[in-house]
């Protein structure tokens, strides 16, 4: 936009405008400063008083109990349900990265949708990468692989079988924290509108075999109970 501004603005108007770009830069890095050496403090405070971090999830360990065969990668359910503090939508979350939804919880047992399945949709970001993309579970073409969908991804990114970028949850998700993965991008193509682009999601290996996952359960809910 140079020679833009050129036209409709005097070189003197240019100049002012560069000076407070300068100033609201200097004042940004003092506080990007000043916010670090509070963290620090914060934490060191936190340790010489055993005081414990803030904590926005509890997580409850539960044992798969059950899955079916032919709904292999939409769903299987677990043994803790409502009476353990389990509600629909909470996050479920294993080793290798995230597992998928709590869809229906029953006193005992609860139903998790997997983040392999068709009907599995949330917001995700790409690891070191802020902006947001739409991630969409894809089914599976064979019994061992299960893939998913990423979508608007911004078109300056790129991805292949030997360069994939790993996705990973978004707190605009809400019941997901920040930074779990879900899975490597291995290929990004430009859509119609010439504006973003989709790719294929490949999923853990593991997601296929997991005995054991980790409900989150949100620590404000706790409080309201």
């Amino acid at each position: 936009k140079f020679w833009d501004l050129r036209m409709n603005y005097s070189k003197s108007e240019l100049i002012e405008v560069g000076r407070d770009l300068a100033r609201l830069n200097a004042g940004y890095a003092i506080k990007l400063t000043e916010n670090e050496a509070l963290k620090s403090r914060v934490e060191s405070l936190e340790k010489i008083l055993s005081l414990p971090g803030e904590e926005k999830f509890k997580m409850e360990v539960a044992r798969v109990a059950r899955r079916d065969i032919n709904a292999w990668w939409q769903h299987l359910i677990i043994r803790k349900g409502a009476a353990h503090g389990i509600r629909e939508g909470y996050a479920v979350i294993y080793g290798g990265g995230v597992v998928g939804r709590v869809v229906k919880a029953n006193t005992y047992t609860s139903v998790v949708e997997l983040v392999s399945s068709r009907g599995f949709r949330m917001a995700a970001h790409f690891l070191c990468e802020d902006r947001p993309v739409i991630y969409q579970g894809a089914g599976s073409l064979s019994f061992q692989d299960a893939r998913g969908e990423v979508r608007d991804v911004p078109a300056d990114l790129k991805a292949s079988t030997l360069k994939p970028l790993q996705l990973v949850t978004s707190p605009l998700a809400g019941s997901f924290p920040d930074g779990i993965l879900i899975g490597d991008v291995i290929d990004l193509t430009l859509e119609p509108d010439g504006i973003f682009r989709s790719g294929t999601v490949r999923l853990p290996r593991t997601l296929g075999g997991v005995r054991e996952v980790a409900v989150l359960i949100p620590v404000s809910d706790l409080m309201e109970e």
